[in-house]
């Protein structure tokens, strides 16, 4: 099967915690680095990553494959999947809610706001289910849901004198082994809008993922420095050994 854009920089990402980790050498990295971004197929993607494991959790696969995905979070969807619910439903009324952090969404979640506003956050939730139905009703209010960008969201709102947003559903990297949830309901001459957004941490770990990727690159260019400098050092002791100084006459 042919490989997508996604999969092969989720290969990279691997590889490149890897030799943050010390699994790999630099040499090994970057060859392997190398032929994930020229592999066209699948087949050319999977020993690239065979003996490793994915950032802080379970072997990495593709799609298709039997191991959890990674979620960019450092944790497999199938460790986010199941348990009892902590939460099935949240009312605002001249007021507001939030449900955020580390929370387990029912399979049936429902929420209501008048004259008031709501915030649901999935980012870092875990999911009762595989499949989860979030309705979301507003009359005079707002409710705003924050899904990250692994997930798969499908929105299918409706809003009279108001907005639902579906922009998200057609967003983002979403994992084949990710909960699907489904957020529905209306909006009456109010709003409910859904957001596609990374969590703190995996900005965090993003950002210092960058940094040692720029760190490793200034190590290559002066180790090609160093290594120019030697074979420029090398040529100097050629021409001195030889007893020839350049402009010299070597038949006078």
């Amino acid at each position: 099967m042919r490989a997508s854009d996604a999969e092969r920089e989720r290969i990279a990402e691997t590889l490149r915690e890897a030799v943050a980790e010390g699994r790999l050498e630099m040499e090994e990295f970057e060859q392997r680095l190398d032929a994930a971004y020229k592999a066209r197929t699948h087949g050319e993607l999977v020993p690239l990553v065979r003996d490793l494991p994915a950032p802080g959790a379970a072997p990495v696969t593709l799609s298709g494959g039997s191991s959890p995905a990674s979620t960019g979070t450092g944790t497999g969807w199938a460790d986010r999947i199941g348990g009892p619910a902590t939460s099935t439903g949240a009312v605002a009324f001249w007021g507001g809610f939030g449900r955020k952090g580390k929370w387990t969404v029912a399979r049936k979640f429902t929420a209501f706001a008048m004259w008031g506003g709501g915030e649901i956050d999935l980012r870092d939730a875990r999911f009762e289910d595989r499949e989860i139905v979030v309705r979301c009703v507003t009359i005079m209010g707002g409710i705003h849901v924050t899904v990250p960008p692994q997930l798969n969201v499908e929105v299918s709102g409706f809003g009279l004198m108001g907005g639902f947003g579906d922009s998200a559903s057609g967003e983002g990297d979403p994992a084949p082994d990710a909960p699907r949830v489904r957020i529905t309901g209306f909006a009456l001459m109010g709003g409910v809008g859904v957001e596609r957004k990374q969590s703190k941490a995996e900005k965090r770990r993003l950002r210092e993922l960058r940094e040692r990727e720029r760190d490793q690159q200034e190590e290559r260019e002066q180790r090609e420095l160093r290594e120019r400098e030697r074979e420029r050092a090398r040529g100097e002791l050629g021409k001195s050994d030889s007893g020839t100084e350049p402009g010299s006459n070597t038949d006078r």
